[in-house]
């Protein structure tokens, strides 16, 4: 696991070098739901006031998920890294910002 970060509603968060992003219960530890998508390690998270989740990963792209009841759907893969996106952050009004090797 490379990094935690709980949401809003209390659901965990884990950034796996399996490529995948893990969501956990707060409340009970139990797992919810894999995310795959990433073609190598994924390194870091930010979850939005508004639900969204943004993994960086060492596929040098940023991708954009939202909650559904059935589980996190992609919305868009942001490219243009030359490296690995090592750290993400939201600002309140919702910018992002992202730093790479």
């Amino acid at each position: 696991v490379n990094q935690l970060v709980v949401g809003s509603d209390g659901t965990v968060y884990s950034a796996s070098m399996d490529e995948t992003v893990r969501l956990w219960s707060e409340e009970d530890g139990s797992h919810l739901h894999t995310i795959e998508g990433h073609t190598d390690g994924v390194l870091c998270l930010a979850v939005g006031l508004d639900g969204k989740l943004y993994s960086g990963s060492s596929d040098n792209t940023i991708r954009v998920w939202t909650r559904r009841r059935r589980g996190p759907r992609l919305m868009r893969i942001l490219e243009g890294h030359t490296d690995s996106v090592l750290s993400l952050a939201l600002s309140k009004d919702v910018k992002m910002y992202s730093a790479s090797a």
